[in-house]
């Protein structure tokens, strides 16, 4: 066997367990334009795998910025705690998340359920993209001022989309 069909064995391998993760099984999938998403957010997985224990991210300059977000009046779901961190505001570096989303879990801790991309939107200025993703906005966001988002549900599926900006599965205790 030659060591690229080995390598192409154990990339098959470690693939397809997350690509069959990302949908729940009593959900239909949302289509991602990108087929290989979950390859582009390596990085992301990497850079945050710390902050699903919170104090990690607390102690790497993420804030906690207040209450669970959640969307009451039309009832597409949460968007859990959010923890920012000034210095990455702007980044479109997939490693770099300005956000990270929290929602608490059994033991009433924080659980790690995703991350946002937050961009100051200037006047007259485009909502940037990443992942192929047009980001959501302009919002005001308290200390910041008018800024575009972009989230990902990476540590939480979402049978909204990968990307929606509220995921049901997400609840505020």
């Amino acid at each position: 066997m030659s060591l690229r069909s080995r390598t192409a064995g154990a990339v098959l391998a470690l693939a397809v367990p997350f690509a069959l993760a990302a949908v729940p099984a009593d959900a239909a999938p949302v289509p991602v334009a990108d087929p290989f998403i979950w390859t582009d957010l390596t990085p992301t997985y990497t850079a945050t795998t710390d902050y699903q224990y919170e104090p990690f991210a607390i102690t790497d300059g993420y804030t906690p910025t207040g209450g669970c977000a959640h969307d009451a009046q039309t009832g597409k779901g949460g968007s859990g705690y959010h923890y920012i961190n000034a210095a990455n505001i702007g980044s479109l570096d997939p490693a770099e998340p300005a956000g990270l989303l929290y929602e608490t879990d059994s033991d009433g801790g924080r659980a790690l359920v995703g991350v946002e991309w937050i961009v100051r939107a200037g006047t007259g200025s485009a909502a940037p993209t990443l992942f192929g993703q047009t980001f959501q906005g302009p919002a005001e966001l308290d200390g910041v001022g008018s800024v575009y988002t972009l989230h990902a549900w990476i540590w939480k599926d979402n049978p909204s989309g990968l990307f929606a900006p509220w995921n049901p599965m997400v609840t505020c205790s």
